[in-house]
């Protein structure tokens, strides 16, 4: 198993453990991946710039295809944290109005949710950064995947979390969630690496 996905287990196995001992309702499980989405965003930015070599075949804005240089990397990255950032800024308007944190407890328990979240998304940056490095990866795909990434666990809760199962429900929607962050783990990993075998130079031998 690689690291990332061990580590997405266990920061998905605290939460559920956090949510069993303090009896909380499936609904209140979109703040700790709320919180999880901002760090996905991050490491996420954080990647398209720290990318040396890229592609943007495929990708355009206004009608012409994104430069493979500095400009377009640092527009496409802001671009992302912008567009991003308004989607989580509405939703975060959507929690406190619907399930509101109440004192430190619960604040300190999203705290160590954070904190668990960053230590296995790290661990999947690291992975993903040193197939870049290796690699020519598409720019474009990159911008897109953290969607990909955080719509499933979110419309999961969104649609069943009102739904009455206690700690059944919780179990469930733990259980889907990690399903999809370690099946869509795989897949970014797997992209990362065959754009560094696809633009790996052959070896000459004379």
């Amino acid at each position: 198993m690689a690291p990332s996905s061990r580590n997405l287990i266990l920061a998905n196995a605290l939460t559920l453990t956090l949510a069993l001992i303090f009896d909380w309702e499936a609904s209140w499980l979109m703040w700790t991946y709320w919180v999880q989405s901002l760090v996905v965003g991050w490491y996420a930015r954080k990647r398209m710039l720290a990318l040396t070599r890229f592609s943007t075949e495929g990708f355009t804005s206004n009608g012409q295809r994104v430069p493979e240089d500095e400009s377009g990397k640092r527009s496409t990255a802001n671009f992302f944290a912008i567009h991003y950032g308004f989607f989580h800024l509405a939703y975060l308007v959507f929690l406190a109005s619907q399930h509101r944190v109440d004192g430190w407890r619960d604040l300190l328990i999203l705290l160590a949710c954070g904190v668990s979240f960053v230590y296995s998304q790290r661990a999947t940056y690291a992975a993903q950064h040193a197939s870049d490095l290796r690699g020519k990866p598409n720019l474009g795909a990159l911008m897109f995947t953290p969607y990909l990434r955080i719509l499933p666990m979110h419309l999961a809760i969104i649609f069943g979390g009102g739904a009455a199962g206690g700690p059944a429900l919780l179990i469930f929607f733990t259980a889907l969630k990690t399903a999809s962050d370690i099946g869509l783990d795989a897949i970014d990993r797997r992209m990362a690496a065959k754009s560094a075998e696809k633009s790996a130079v052959p070896t000459v031998v004379e």
